[in-house]
């Protein structure tokens, strides 16, 4: 199987205000994508890749001019892969709020010349798949072949289907759930409270400082990296391996290998990755329930999307997306008759399994988009 290849990311200038959920508007913004792919004369065979929490529209693919660049689902997506490009027409958009090129708090604020920085307004599941509807116009595309995302992403294609149930034929969202639990939304709430209480964050407007939160940033990167494995995969990995022959007797620096991993994530983020924008997406997660605006019955809430075709898919180790909160949407849908199907995949990585390449979880997914192609 082959990769893409090199890739140049594109930029989409959109002159009308974007309204949002929170009541607010975001004026004239750029949404930064990627294509892979070819789409046909029909233009039926396109398929949107939505990210998760600190991805991008980078999906497969290098950057020509930047050494270990590969996309963040390059396993799944090219040639001759589960997505194949060959087949698909592929389309990845990063996010207005995110940091990685499109409209967001580093951006200069037209009300104020400068960077929006926590002024940048709050934006929901919602919002992005309503930023997206339009590049997908913009596209010329009346109808996606599907839409697929996993954690996050998830929830974007699921809410792909309650927005515009109309404009695709697919779904596959794996990994996710219907809303946050509330030990999730405590896991959110620490990391926030580890940025905003760093000294550097200047209550978001740290640009104006020439500073960065770092620590703050290293510490909600450690916490949230700790939820995305599993007990298993950090025992089989690391244990109680010591960094260091003999004990150091001290509460400050580093004894065992897991702390060493979790301080090398935490640095590797704080380089890259933009406060701001982790409070805006975390929150976004949290305020995903279809099921809020209908009393809590997610059946209700799936009920004008019961003509779509639907794939779920979870892990079993996955203790933050649990396979339980997969088969709740899975009830949902089949309590209006939807066509679904539902894989729980014996995996022992945790929530990053759905990024990993798993034989079987890979199978799924290539017998799946065999479907796709197939009109089915």
């Amino acid at each position: 199987m082959r990769s893409v290849g090199f890739v140049a990311p594109q930029t989409m200038h959109f002159a009308e205000a974007l309204p949002l959920q929170c009541g607010a508007s975001l004026s004239a913004y750029d949404l930064v994508y990627e294509t892979y792919g070819t789409l046909n004369a029909e233009r039926s065979n396109a398929v949107l890749v939505c990210h998760a929490l600190n991805a991008s529209h980078h999906v497969a693919g290098e950057y020509i001019d930047q050494a270990g660049s590969t996309g963040w689902w390059d396993n799944l997506v090219g040639p001759g892969k589960p997505l194949d490009t060959e087949r698909f027409f592929v389309i990845g958009v990063n996010n207005p709020g995110s940091c990685f090129g499109s409209t967001g708090p580093m951006h200069l604020n037209p009300a104020t010349g400068r960077p929006y920085g926590a002024d940048f307004p709050v934006m929901t599941v919602e919002d992005w798949v309503d930023a997206q509807a339009r590049l997908v116009e913009r596209l010329g595309i009346t109808r996606l072949a599907a839409v697929l995302g996993g954690s996050l992403g998830g929830m974007q294609a699921l809410a792909w289907t309650l927005r515009y149930p109309e404009r695709l034929r697919h779904c596959i969202a794996v990994a996710t759930a219907p809303n946050l639990s509330a030990q999730n939304i405590a896991f959110n709430e620490v990391a926030r409270r580890a940025i905003v209480t760093d000294p550097d964050f200047h209550g978001g407007h740290f640009y104006a400082h020439g500073a960065v939160p770092k620590r703050g940033l290293r510490v909600a990167r450690m916490i949230g990296h700790i939820t995305y494995l599993s007990d298993d995969s950090m025992e089989a990995k690391f244990g109680r391996e010591l960094r260091e022959a003999e004990l150091g007797y001290s509460t400050q620096d580093i004894e065992f290998q897991i702390e060493s991993y979790l301080r090398h994530q935490g640095d590797k983020f704080s380089e890259y990755f933009d406060a701001n924008t982790y409070l805006l997406i975390t929150r976004a997660l949290d305020y995903f329930d279809p099921a809020r605006a209908h009393g809590g019955d997610l059946a209700a809430a799936f009920k004008g999307a019961s003509d779509k075709s639907f794939l779920l898919v979870s892990f079993t180790t996955d203790w933050r997306f649990s396979p339980a909160r997969s088969r709740e949407i899975v009830k949902a849908l089949v309590d209006n008759q939807a066509d679904v199907s539902y894989a729980e995949i014996d995996a022992p990585h945790g929530h990053d399994a759905f990024l990993l390449d798993d034989p079987r979880y890979h199978a799924l997914m290539r017998a799946y988009f065999e479907r796709v192609a197939q009109g089915k």
